[in-house]
């Protein structure tokens, strides 16, 4: 069995914790997701669009690491469903922007509200200053481990 020094026994334990809470959050997250029958990436790609607006289908791609050619099936589903649809990019006639209906607006206008509780619940364990400090501790470890070279 591995016994390490203190400071990889710290090491461990924080990622063992991280990655339960991480799971645990996660699930509940997923939860609600399906609870409005809707997969988890239409959900994720309409939550892009309903945030911050039309996008072009390979900025999607690149956005969630979806292969060009499932994105383009993904949306085709969300195109027949009429909750999006695709508009002339004006910026390059060769692309295509895509872009919540009113139909798709509407429905997030009343699920999403619900899936920000959803995650407020799941953040309501710790006081506001607990969650700024974990934003910066996280920030940290993800951009110091973009940088290793492994």
């Amino acid at each position: 069995m591995y016994q390490g020094d203190e400071q990889s026994q710290l090491d461990l334990r924080l990622f063992r914790v991280w990655m339960k809470a991480s799971k645990a959050v996660a699930e509940n997250i997923l939860k609600d997701i399906e609870s409005h029958n809707i997969s988890k990436e239409n959900f994720m790609i309409l939550e892009l669009l309903y945030s911050k607006g039309p996008h072009p289908v390979q900025k999607i791609s690149e956005a969630f690491s979806i292969p060009s050619g499932s994105i383009t099936y993904v949306v085709d589903k969300l195109e027949k469903k009429g909750l999006v649809e695709r508009q002339a990019n004006p910026k390059d006639r060769r692309a295509s922007n895509v872009v919540l209906t009113e139909e798709g607006r509407a429905l997030f206008d009343e699920i999403f509200p619900k899936h920000v509780a959803t995650i407020s619940e799941n953040v309501s364990f710790i006081t506001n200053e607990e969650k700024e400090q974990l934003i910066h501790l996280l920030k940290k470890i993800g951009i110091g481990a973009q940088n290793l070279e492994i």
